[in-house]
């Protein structure tokens, strides 16, 4: 059966590209356009699709408020087409907190090297999330920035059965905690890291896809949600308990040891597919940091993380991967438990009070 997608924009150009680019797919098929966030509600609500496409800025009710309302009505996988400004990430990232799961440049010359490669990825991006499965809340939640409205978690998907965090003593001698995500991570990040008490006695460092334009909001946007110190990382910033650092999108982000480890921002190598990687700041903790890590791999398409994690554990690293129930897309903690990787399998909402109870 086809996946069923709803395609929502007041450009009618650009509804007509998409619809193009998606019905191309054999397993998908756009069933549905809209103009606006109103008529994006009573079409989702008529032909109950898989997946909905949402533009942000759209008259007579904008892409966040429709996005609030079909999240709170009838939950479903929403992308967002997104403008790659200052501007365009603080929107993107409201709709995000609001509930819808993934996001892509409206550009397509910013979304690939090519239109080609771009039209790949929009239908890659659509399955991936045609693949979760939401539940209808009992009753509509209050809107929380750190808690999308009527938004639940994916129904549970067979995976191992959790294991309980480790005893407080097994992370003790530990040096820092480092975290990679892709798709779904914006949220993940926010409920892992609101319950991190500002005295938290370990630096964090925080590896998410994102582009290089939304990465400073998103950043300032954690700092005020959170007790701990988050900012976005340059060069020369040193590992402090307490704070954590984002890596800059469009670039890497590198541990370097020491009497006192820090961070270098590089420029990508060639044919480098994710921009920053969690692969490569994974890896570099190995000589910078050797075991004294704990590396956490949260919701996301593919298997960024995957090889990082095992350079990490085959150094004596302790990894952790996110369980399959809680995760947006099962992709990146799938290839890290997959691997036997894996010391410990949480889901989303015992992954914070998991590391306090083993550091604080």
């Amino acid at each position: 059966m086809s996946l069923r997608v709803v395609v929502v924009d007041d450009s009618g150009f650009f509804r007509r590209r998409i619809v193009e680019i998606l019905n191309a797919d054999v397993g998908i098929e756009v069933v549905g356009t809209a103009a606006n966030g109103q008529e994006a509600i009573e079409v989702v609500r008529r032909l109950n699709p898989d997946v909905v496409t949402m533009d942000i800025e759209m008259p007579v009710m904008d892409g966040i408020t429709a996005v609030r309302r079909i999240m709170a009505e009838s939950p479903r996988p929403i992308l967002m087409f997104s403008t790659l400004t200052t501007e365009g990430a603080k929107a993107t990232l409201d709709a995000l907190d609001a509930g819808a799961m993934d996001f892509l440049p409206k550009r397509f010359s910013e979304m690939a090297k090519d239109e080609d490669a771009a039209k790949i990825l929009l239908r890659r991006r659509v399955r991936a999330l045609g693949r979760t499965r939401l539940q209808r809340p009992a009753a509509p939640a209050p809107l929380d920035r750190a808690a999308p409205t009527g938004a639940l978690a994916p129904a549970p998907r067979p995976t191992a059965a959790p294991r309980l965090a480790p005893s407080s003593t097994s992370l003790r001698n530990l040096r820092a905690v480092l975290i990679g995500t892709s798709t779904g991570g914006p949220v993940a990040l926010q409920e892992v890291l609101k319950g991190l008490p500002k005295s938290f006695p370990l630096p964090i460092i925080l590896v998410q896809h994102m582009p290089a334009s939304f990465t400073p909001a998103f950043a300032e946007r954690l700092n005020n949600l959170c007790q701990i110190d988050i900012k976005e990382a340059a060069s020369g910033d040193i590992l402090k308990p307490g704070s954590a650092l984002l890596a800059p999108g469009g670039v890497q982000l590198i541990l370097e040891g020491g009497s006192q480890a820090r961070v270098r921002i590089d420029e990508s190598p060639p044919g480098t597919i994710y921009k920053p990687s969690v692969d490569i700041t994974f890896k570099s903790a190995v000589s910078a940091l050797r075991s004294q890590v704990l590396a956490v791999v949260l919701t996301g398409m593919g298997a960024d993380g995957r090889e990082g994690a095992r350079e990490l554990k085959a150094n004596g690293a302790h990894v952790w991967a996110q369980d399959a129930a809680s995760c947006v897309v099962f992709g990146m903690p799938a290839a890290v438990i997959d691997a036997g990787l894996a010391d410990q399998i949480l889901p989303l909402k015992e992954v914070g009070p998991a590391l306090v109870k083993g550091f604080c």
